[in-house]
């Protein structure tokens, strides 16, 4: 018997899944629980148009992100920190400071979780950062710390 699942099943399939599995489990098991509903052409049309408009979204937000990269690529963000003589800062550079600065500077919003640092910034010079953006795209920028002007 064909059915729709309406949620996620375990070693079966993912939600909105058209699959084939023995009547007596769909009868049983599945339809009491509302895991699942039979696969009728008019649902399954149902199903295929959700999919269609899912795709549409996700190809949407995929172009939104690589437009973000294109913007910000071989780009860099400038930070004045507080810092001591030999150029040792007073504590380091959060993820959440690059991310209010490149709002500041290319108006840009980013996660501070999406920027991706190898060690923390307890240095003044340039350091490269990476920004994951969506799946599968990221960009690199160079983090500029310079000492604040007294």
């Amino acid at each position: 018997m064909k059915v729709i699942l309406l949620q996620d099943v375990k070693n079966i399939g993912k939600r909105d899944d058209i699959v084939n599995i023995s009547d007596g489990y769909a009868r049983n098991f599945l339809f009491p629980k509302k895991l699942a509903m039979e696969a009728k052409p008019g649902a399954m049309k149902e199903v295929e148009r959700k999919r269609a408009a899912e795709a549409a979204r996700e190809a949407e937000r995929r172009a939104e992100a690589e437009e973000k990269a294109r913007q910000l690529k071989d780009k860099g963000v400038t930070l004045a920190v507080k810092c001591g003589d030999k150029g040792r800062l007073y504590g380091s550079v959060t993820t959440a400071e690059i991310a209010e600065e490149l709002e500041k500077q290319y108006g840009i919003k980013i996660d501070k979780k999406k920027i991706e640092l190898s060690e923390p910034i307890k240095q003044v010079g340039d350091v490269t950062m990476s920004v994951w953006l969506y799946s599968g795209i990221t960009t690199p920028m160079v983090v500029h710390v310079v000492p604040l002007a007294k």
